[in-house]
């Protein structure tokens, strides 16, 4: 298990205890990144098959998560399955975007990012996961 890569959803704290507690339960077996994050790390996109170790907010592991799906999307194009699958009480995409959008606006993100004007629309690209829960640890 050492050899899997990291799963961190949000940042540390109440946003990530609480997906974290959403993908134990099996509500969230979704997830939705930005393309641009990949590109700035340096980092290659998700593939069918790889899992990863879900950390908690203390960077404990708890879950193994192999990824099923991967789609580069408009963020203007996500569907409600999608939506609904993250887990987190959506019921339709408005609810998502709005949702996201105040992750992705929200001053640690734009500090993440080093943009403290970063915005999203339509036509930012996300890369939208499915995953399914392999264990719990």
């Amino acid at each position: 298990m050492r050899d899997l890569p990291k799963a961190e959803f949000g940042f540390p704290g109440p946003l990530r205890d609480k997906l974290v507690a959403a993908i134990l339960s099996g509500d969230k077996t979704s997830t939705t990144g930005l393309l641009a994050d990949y590109e700035v790390e340096g980092e290659p996109l998700p593939e069918v098959g790889q899992r990863s170790v879900v950390v908690d907010s203390a960077d404990q592991a708890v879950a193994v998560i192999e990824i099923t799906e991967v789609r580069v999307v408009r963020l203007g194009d996500i569907d409600l399955a999608h939506a609904v699958d993250e887990g987190e009480g959506y019921e339709s995409v408005a609810a998502w975007r709005a949702g996201h959008e105040t992750f992705w606006h929200g001053p640690e993100y734009r500090a993440f990012r080093g943009d403290h004007a970063f915005v999203v629309d339509d036509d930012t690209l996300g890369v939208a996961e499915r995953f399914r829960l392999v264990e719990r640890l």
